[in-house]
């Protein structure tokens, strides 16, 4: 079931982390944090709309870095249930996708309550002071890719946040598939 972001938490501070990536290095929120500004993406392996863009997302990961903006992708989902999500296919993911940014796994889904996620892809987007000004789309694409010509709708927001820190009008919010939770 497709799910939208809800863009109600703007101005929220964003939440310190301490999580593997897929070569087992822990990375904090410092660590990635960017100097104008920091883009945490909740992600999957599996997600059609997460696959639709993954291209994409590693194309203007590159740009935003090149901005100033720390950029990772975090998975959350339950890989008991969805065993396409577990770490051993992060892994293989990340190889086969060429990942230009640290993809962490936050087995205990702490990471992705304490944010508020709500579906992968899920963006996350704060400005140097760690405060939330960006919770839209990466662009047109859903569970296809998006035209080619397609308006770079997240580089555009983090570009504004990164040089102003203002909080972008007009935002889409971000659909895709439900984080998968584990009961509790």
């Amino acid at each position: 079931m497709a799910v939208e972001t809800p863009t109600g938490s703007l101005g929220a501070k964003a939440s310190d982390f301490a999580l593997p990536d897929t070569n087992r290095r822990v990375w904090t929120l410092a660590d990635i944090a960017g100097p104008r500004g920091t883009l945490v993406v909740f992600m999957c392996n599996h997600c059609p709309y997460v696959l639709a863009i993954i291209d994409r997302l590693n194309r203007d990961a590159a740009a935003l870095k090149q901005l100033g903006i720390g950029v990772v992708g975090i998975n959350a989902n339950d890989a008991v249930t969805y065993p396409d999500d577990s770490f051993d296919n992060m892994v293989a993911f990340a190889k086969q996708h060429g990942l230009v940014f640290p993809y962490l796994h936050d087995e205990s889904q702490q990471v992705a309550r304490a944010y508020g996620a709500v579906c992968t892809p899920d963006f996350f987007g704060f400005d140097a002071a760690g405060v939330l000004r960006y919770r839209g789309r990466l662009d047109a694409s859903g569970r296809q890719p998006g035209p080619p010509d397609a308006k770079r709708e997240l580089v555009e927001a983090m570009r504004l946040i990164a040089e102003t820190g203002e909080t972008p009008d007009g935002q889409v919010p971000s659909i895709g598939c439900s984080i998968k939770w584990r009961d509790e």
